[in-house]
């Protein structure tokens, strides 16, 4: 069934016939980020909002929204910028307004099992509807929550088949499911994007995949995530996993600055190897049993729930080569050397994607022969080793390296990744138990998970690298490799005083102390022994010298979406943020600014000429920080 009425009415009428279908308590399924169909959600919001006897209840993940400022200032850096990336007339969620004013109408609910990092925090309504669930688990959950209707962005029509393009990750488990229980009604939507890469393998889907094929042209820019700063800190952590990867192997990554880093440094491991191993050999220690150091010259195959712009880098610079097939017999005698890869062979088997406008463009911009060598599936398929191509999936993903990022490690080698001591969630579970577990579960795969060895908050520095926390993502009896700017901590098969002695020497040393004698308190470390000598140099003088901004680790390694003068303010309104909380440090800044010597960037801000106290005040304040940062 195609539509072909005006965007509000054709919209609406979507919404009634949804309505005649199901009954009036609709369960919406919504893909996580990228495939909302944004115009149609707010459709059945306002259809519920209006009329209190509908019960509407939309389960989703990371419901994407362009940032909104939070004081007058940020507003005048951030606005121009927001109306670049993403227009004017980009459909905000207008659930996601909603749920942060604690204002959601008492007939909607809204649950997420996934969430932007830090956007539930202090959000009771959001916190109160979150399910801690693995990614491969929620189709199931879905379907215990009684779903009745699920709509989607699609591309296509190709050759009269559609595409499910970024979002096939939990709707081909989901539709699996479903069609297992015939007695239940449900309603599936397209809704055709034109912009959508028309992706290839398992999302490619019949048009009686839907109920209904809605042509209405969603009016909806792809939501672009602007490149953020990669500072000298995150590079060091980069750089330190980057001696992880082999030649010939696969790899899974996240999104997110330290992977930025990471497929930065491969790069150059790649391009200029003969710098990256003399780098290596000044600053690398904690040697791990999967040591690697030559140039990518078999290449990379990618198995990643989340397909984003570190692939494109890699496969343009050559590194994500290392064609598979859909052989079992044929991956054998391929990986044993006596047959050659083929060389149209897959290079990217990818759940869900998310990334830049230039990323989008990539992929939109795919020849016919490289086109299906970048495929799509549920995560059923990409998470997991079950559901029957086990032996085929493990020679696909040989020595595999499955990165992840953590917010904490606990000394014995629990992982703290979605959630803080009081429950409250920062962004979620995913997929990263998935591909912990299923490092364990290959003899030649290996769980690596990255963070900073301190954090900054309030002008105090704490470590990440503590002796206990109430709440972890990952046991620590899944512990296996950890990355910090100081190095690699290789704990699988090692003893909790092993594994407590080698976060030692990847933490920083100003915390090294405090851990080693609870530790000992505790009995699990020799009462005799003492933190080495070369552990006491982890300090961050050590990291800004050698990782210090430049040639080699741009703040910005892929391209920016800022000019030079907004990464100049950003972080300076972020500085000028940082201390609000300190009236001494705020009188010191207003007695140096010197506004004169920032003309350009306080024109930006309309500070140039203050039109009352308030105005002068902050001109000063700012010209005293981008005094200070140089």
């Amino acid at each position: 069934m195609v539509n072909e009425l005006g965007q509000d009415a054709g919209l609406d009428a979507v919404v009634e016939r949804t309505i005649e279908r199901v009954g009036r308590h609709l369960v919406l399924g919504l893909p996580l980020g990228l495939g909302k169909p944004n115009r149609l959600v707010n459709a059945f919001y306002r259809r519920a909002r209006l009329d209190p006897d509908i019960r509407l209840d939309i389960v989703t993940a990371l419901s994407l929204d362009p940032p909104r400022a939070g004081h007058w200032l940020e507003a005048r850096l951030m606005d121009p910028i927001v109306e670049r990336l993403f227009g004017s007339a980009y459909p905000r969620l207008d659930y996601i307004d909603a749920q942060r004013r604690n204002a959601l109408p008492p007939n909607i609910t809204v649950t997420e099992f996934y969430v932007s990092s830090g956007a539930a925090l202090g959000k009771p309504t959001m916190q109160r509807h979150y399910i801690s669930s693995n990614y491969t688990h929620v189709a199931r959950d879905l379907v215990d929550r009684g779903i009745n209707v699920i709509a989607q962005l699609v591309a296509g029509p190709v050759d009269g088949r559609y595409s499910l393009s970024s979002n096939p990750d939990v709707s081909l488990d989901l539709k699996r499911r479903l069609a297992a229980e015939p007695g239940r009604t449900t309603w599936t939507i397209a809704q055709v994007h034109p912009e959508l890469p028309f992706m290839h393998g398992d999302a490619r889907v019949e048009s009686d995949f839907f109920d209904e094929i809605c042509e209405i042209d969603p009016e909806q820019p792809l939501f672009g995530l602007p490149r953020l700063p990669v500072s000298p800190q995150d590079h060091a952590v980069g750089f330190q996993a980057s001696r992880l990867v082999a030649d010939g192997g696969t790899l899974q990554i996240g999104i997110g600055s330290l992977s930025d880093a990471l497929v930065h440094s491969l790069i150059e491991r790649h391009q200029d190897n003969e710098t990256w191993q003399a780098r290596v050999a000044r600053v690398a220690h904690g040697p791990s049993a999967i040591e690697a150091a030559s140039s990518f010259e078999e290449g990379l195959y990618g198995a990643s729930e989340m397909f984003m712009d570190g692939f494109m880098h890699l496969y343009r610079a050559g590194i994500l080569k290392r064609g598979v097939v859909d052989d079992l017999e044929a991956m054998r005698r391929i990986n044993a050397g006596t047959e050659s890869a083929p060389d149209d062979g897959v290079l990217m088997d990818g759940g869900f994607f998310l990334g830049s406008q230039d990323f989008y463009a990539f992929l939109r911009d795919l020849d016919e022969r490289e086109r299906p060598r970048f495929r799509m599936h549920g995560v059923g398929r990409i998470n997991q080793l079950y559901g029957g191509l086990e032996m085929l999936e493990i020679e696909q993903r040989r020595h595999a390296r499955f990165i992840n990022t953590c917010m904490m490690m606990t000394a014995t080698g629990a992982a703290v990744s979605d959630g803080l001591q009081d429950h409250q969630v920062v962004s979620g579970v995913g997929g990263q138990y998935n591909f912990v577990a299923m490092a364990h579960a290959m003899d030649d795969g290996r769980s690596i998970l990255m963070l900073r060895a301190t954090r900054e908050s309030g002008g105090r520095t704490t470590s990440n690298i503590v002796w206990e926390y109430p709440h972890v993502t990952i046991p620590r009896h899944l512990r296996d490799i950890v990355v910090t700017e100081y190095g690699v901590a290789d704990l699988r098969g090692k003893t909790d005083e092993e594994c407590i002695q080698a976060m030692v020497g990847i933490m920083d040393a100003r915390f090294q102390d405090a851990l080693v004698e609870r530790a000992r308190s505790a009995g699990k470390l020799d009462p005799n022994w003492s933190v080495p000598d070369a552990y006491r140099a982890n300090l961050p003088a050590r990291i800004e010298a050698e990782f210090k901004p430049g040639e080699c680790f741009p703040a910005y390694p892929f391209g920016s979406d800022f000019t030079e003068l907004e990464q100049r303010l950003i972080p300076a309104l972020q500085s000028l943020k940082a201390m609000a909380g300190s009236k001494l440090a705020l009188l010191g800044a207003l007695w140096r600014g010197q506004p004169g010597r920032h003309r350009e960037a306080l024109e930006r801000l309309g500070l140039d000429s203050p039109a009352s106290l308030g105005e002068r005040a902050y001109a000063r304040l700012l010209a005293a920080v981008l005094d200070e940062a140089g």
